[in-house]
């Protein structure tokens, strides 16, 4: 672990420290983004045993992190040091609630199809792994802005959020016609199909929230929303 308790009584060192570790929680969370998808394709019950493994490991992590920062805040702070502890806070708290969705809402619909022996029509397939590449692909910018508080990368961040929004409604209106055709697959699969983009968009949504703080601190959001630069 990069928490260094010794680091404790430099601040700086000590939110150096805490960044590394953060940096570790967000690859567990994206390689999670990963796996699940590829579970959608093929799972078991090994595959979803790990996978939910890895959910505890972001779970202690969290929990570890949290402690370590608290500690730091027992020390004088300067402004932005308080504002990086709350900043590293609140990723955390985001990163065990991505993983969450995963495993407490997602590995539930891997089941759910394996159980019943679910197959997704090409298209609606197609839609739910190009939606999902968005996101992993936003997760990593999101991740990317957690370590540089690159203000452009942060703002590209919020601007893919409202892309997400609208290809989302593009896919549901998509599988709502391959309904009323009565695509055998689609009516099978449809709970499935509209809840992993439900949940997709949840993990984008607080994974986006990532880059509010850099934002802020550069007066670039207008409440929730990005203002014109």
């Amino acid at each position: 672990s990069a928490l260094n308790e010794s680091a404790l009584d430099t601040p700086s060192q000590a939110l150096a420290n805490a960044t590394r570790e953060v940096v570790r929680v967000c690859e567990t969370v994206e390689i999670m983004l990963k796996r699940i998808i590829e579970l959608y394709e093929s799972a078991d019950g090994d595959k979803i045993k790990a996978l939910a493994a890895l959910d505890d490991r972001v779970d202690k992590k969290h929990a570890a992190i949290k402690l370590y920062l608290a500690k730091v805040t027992k020390n004088p702070l300067s402004e932005d040091e308080a504002l990086r502890c709350q900043e590293l806070i609140g990723a955390c708290v985001k990163l065990e609630q991505v993983g969450d969705i995963i495993v407490r809402n997602m590995l539930v619909h891997v089941r759910k199809k394996l159980e019943r022996g679910l197959e997704f029509t090409p298209e609606g397939w197609r839609e739910l792994s190009a939606f999902h590449a968005s996101v992993l692909a936003n997760a990593r910018l999101a991740f990317n802005v957690l370590v540089s508080r690159d203000p452009e990368a942060a703002r590209q961040l919020v601007l893919e959020k409202d892309r997400l929004r609208d290809r989302e409604k593009e896919t549901s209106a998509s599988h709502f016609v391959r309904l009323r055709d009565g695509t055998a697959k689609s009516v099978e699969t449809s709970s499935i199909h509209l809840d992993t983009i439900r949940d997709l968009k949840q993990i984008n949504s607080l994974l986006a929230s990532m880059a509010y703080p850099v934002l802020e601190e550069r007066g670039l959001l207008g409440g929730s929303r990005l203002k014109a630069s």
